[in-house]
């Protein structure tokens, strides 16, 4: 995959592109090259910490977009093993856009759900950008439905600028179909961990999000509008997207402070898309330290705290107390 850079990634660039040149030059037996390598890593880890350190809500707009940041289906050929994609909702079609089956995680069965885009046009096609039909929603809520069956826990993976508008999500009952996802989920009886991974856009997002711990990427987003929707809805014009990102609060730190989600998941330095093997490290841990948590509860506890959690979310007291 050709490594791509965001605008306020060029530096970076620069640095790794000096390093490739002279790594090549070694391979060519240029010995001489190591010292000016480690000076150069060393240079490019103290960039990367600088630009990070200053990092803005529209620069996290873009990481979590990344055409390099890796997708549903790379962490579930990662993190688990034995997966078998399970196809089709028994109702009308097959939505290649959300990808679902049973796999293993560290040894546990689990079901699995997650929203897949694609890294070029091609392929984008095919999964519609990541954004589900109905029948997609309905293929992910017939694992969730197999999960409570089977009594195993289930993972989604949250990837998405929202549902699909078109017109014929419209006919076959969008809004409804992800309503009774969200209804079936909240009533779940067994453990739902949804992970965040890159866009958490809107209705889309929310068809396979409702759980009982939610994590997120450390440059994901998580919000009912896309900045830029945001922005020419209440700017009258696109060019406000950055105003309305911070205006938004869709960070991972900003939606942990406001309750939201659960679990900020850090990234390796410089974003999820520069080591994905640390990014699945990072990923597989926070999953495991928090399915042993929730399969420690009973069942019917469970449910009543995942309800009391939504409960609580946008709740605030007026006067002299804090909000909450």
């Amino acid at each position: 995959m050709d490594r791509k850079y965001l605008d306020f990634e060029k530096p970076l660039e620069q640095i790794e592109k000096k390093i490739e040149a002279l790594q090549r030059g070694r391979k060519n037996g240029a010995v001489e090259n190591g010292e000016d390598i480690v000076l150069l890593k060393q240079q490019l880890a103290e960039k990367t910490k600088e630009i990070f350190a200053e990092i803005s809500d529209w620069h996290i707009v873009q990481l979590s977009r990344h055409p390099n940041r890796p997708h549903a289906l790379d962490y579930i050929e990662n993190i688990f093993e034995g997966f078998v994609e399970l196809h089709g909702d028994r109702v009308s079609a097959d939505d290649p856009s959300i990808i679902a089956g049973i796999g293993k995680f560290k040894g546990i069965p689990v079901g699995i759900a997650g929203q897949q885009k694609g890294r070029d046009v091609k392929e984008n096609l095919y999964r519609k950008f990541g954004m589900a039909h109905p029948s997609g929603y309905r293929k992910a809520r017939r694992v969730m439905k197999l999960a409570e069956i089977l009594n195993i826990p289930m993972i989604t993976f949250i990837d998405t600028s929202g549902a699909n508008p078109d017109i014929q999500a419209e006919e076959e009952g969008q809004a409804l179909v992800i309503a009774e996802n969200l209804l079936e989920m909240s009533q779940l009886k067994t453990p739902v961990i949804c992970v965040i991974i890159g866009e958490g856009g809107s209705g889309g997002a929310l068809g396979i999000g409702v759980g009982d711990r939610i994590l997120m990427q450390e440059y994901s987003i998580y919000s009912v509008i896309s900045p830029e929707g945001c922005a020419s809805i209440l700017w009258k014009s696109q060019t406000a997207a950055e105003d309305a990102a911070k205006a938004l609060k869709l960070t991972a730190r900003a939606l942990l402070d406001l309750n939201v989600i659960d679990v900020i998941i850090p990234e390796p330095p410089g974003g999820a898309h520069r080591d994905w093997a640390k990014t699945f490290e990072l990923t597989v841990a926070a999953i495991d330290e928090n399915i042993r948590e929730l399969r420690a509860i009973k069942i019917d506890q469970l449910v009543e705290l995942r309800y009391q959690k939504y409960r609580k979310i946008g709740f605030w007291s007026e006067g002299e107390e804090e909000n909450e």
